[in-house]
């Protein structure tokens, strides 16, 4: 898998592009920030087709750059978990005011949920239904290459805030330790916000998950 990491906007957030090769041409997105015009500039400039975009959650700064992505790629099809749909046609639920706007667009096309299998653009990803930060957080797993997008539920030594309406910081923990503790020790985390790290590094040192 090819990987490509943007960070975009003022909540800098993570934005992956992924491809089953440096030499394919379809891709996938994995959530897109508030300002996504260097995503649209790169996807554009290398000429890549974005069949799909996959929202970890349905917080205003990973689901704003939608509208240019679909503006941009009329064909693209966008995933979300369906206990996070409303926040894409809704501001109130979204946190849009926190980032000083009120934003709301069309409902997504295609709803996931815990278990289902996105094999889109040569990418094969297992949904994890990771509630806590939000209720339909979910984390995407790569058995294949070893490695699992976690959104804003995990971070390196830190995890998803709970303080927003929906979220649970007793729902969050049990999501990490039942669904990404349990991956292989050596698994790839690559969160919604900051750097890369690993499931041992986590269970290791994580203060929040002691």
């Amino acid at each position: 898998m090819k990987i490509d990491r943007f960070i975009l906007g003022p909540f800098e957030t993570n934005c992956y592009v992924l491809r089953e090769t440096e030499a394919a041409g379809d891709c996938l997105i994995l959530d897109v920030g508030l300002e996504p015009a260097e995503l649209v500039n790169f996807l554009q400039q290398h000429k890549l087709n974005a069949v799909a975009v996959i929202l970890t959650h349905g917080h205003i700064d990973h689901i704003a750059g939608v509208t240019a992505l679909r503006q941009n790629f009329p064909e693209i099809k966008v995933y979300i978990h369906k206990l996070d749909a409303e926040m894409l046609t809704g501001a109130p639920t979204n946190l849009s005011a926190l980032a000083g706007q009120t934003f709301s667009t069309e409902p997504a096309d295609i709803f996931i949920a815990e278990a289902d299998n996105i094999d889109k653009a040569g990418i094969r990803l297992e949904v994890l239904h990771t509630p806590g930060h939000t209720p339909g957080g979910i984390s995407l797993y790569s058995k294949d290459d070893r490695l699992v997008f976690v959104g804003d539920t995990l971070f390196a030594g830190s995890v998803g805030r709970t303080d927003f309406p929906g979220a649970s910081f007793t729902q969050l923990k049990k999501s990490i330790k039942e669904k990404l503790l349990t991956l292989p020790d050596e698994t790839l985390c690559l969160p919604g916000h900051g750097p890369q790290t690993t499931i041992a590094q986590e269970k290791a040192h994580n203060p929040f998950l002691q």
